[in-house]
């Protein structure tokens, strides 16, 4: 152990590096730049209260709502899917240089952590224009946010070592996101589907979109049973998937 993370600070600036990098290139042909971060959501959540909000009768503050979901799932969602191709994306370094090869697909998800926080912007700002007062509650949402990070990168580990081996995971990988998508609730309630709605507890995304939104949106004390399960998932996913890649990144190179 001592030896990893005598490796891991020896190697700290070039992770930097690397989240700058992956930062830069996201947006290196856009006009508006890292701007995009904030405006994409709130476009996209105009859009989503418009259809799901005011046609169905939902309340003021539905579009804090509907960002509280979105915007934990859209990290998620980027994170693992940049991650996924990062070890194949980076086979001309990865063939020249030594770099810890786990040092690229950690910085995707914390490149995309970065961009994930500044969007946070976005909700202050919905927070403020819908009346959504802060309260006592609100600092738990720090708990969660930390749950979907290691979900993320444990997830991510995963799929880079797979990805390397089966190139087609990238595409099955996005029906996937798509299926979880809408299993986690992020632009409808839990209680419109009644009795059912306990099932996607065990959906670990929703679990934490759940708790962030008692957290934040309802002012609550998290839900015992949607942290702990969302936990053990995420720490789980990110056993394996740390040990799976270490067990098969020497094959990385004649893969790449």
């Amino acid at each position: 152990m001592k030896r990893y993370i005598g490796n891991f600070t020896k190697y700290k600036f070039l992770l930097s590096e690397l989240v700058k990098k992956d930062i830069k290139l996201k947006y290196r042909r856009s006009k508006l730049g890292i701007v995009w971060t904030l405006i994409e959501p709130i476009l996209t959540t105009l859009v989503l209260s418009l259809v799901f909000g005011i046609l169905k009768g939902k309340g003021d503050a539905f579009p804090v709502y509907i960002l509280t979901g979105r915007l934990l799932f859209s990290f998620y969602s980027g994170s693992t899917k940049v991650a996924a191709k990062s070890i194949r994306s980076n086979g001309g370094m990865i063939r020249k240089v030594y770099i810890p090869k786990y040092m690229y697909p950690l910085a995707s998800v914390l490149s995309n952590f970065v961009i994930f926080m500044i969007s946070m912007i976005v909700l202050v700002g919905a927070m403020i224009i819908f009346r959504v007062v802060p309260t006592a509650h609100t600092i738990l949402g720090i708990i969660p946010l930390g749950v979907l990070f290691l979900f993320s990168l444990g997830t991510s580990m995963i799929l880079a070592t797979v990805e390397v081996f089966f190139r087609d995971l990238e595409y099955l990988w996005g029906v996937m996101l798509t299926l979880m998508m809408y299993c986690s609730c992020i632009f409808y309630e839990p209680k419109s589907l009644g009795l059912h709605a306990d099932i996607l507890k065990f959906n670990p995304m929703f679990s934490i979109i759940y708790n962030f939104r008692n957290a934040v949106f309802y002012h609550k004390h998290l839900d015992g049973f949607a942290l702990l399960y969302s936990g053990m998932v995420s720490l789980v996913l990110l056993v394996i998937g740390i040990y799976v890649f270490y067990k098969k990144q020497d094959e990385f190179i004649l893969n790449i």
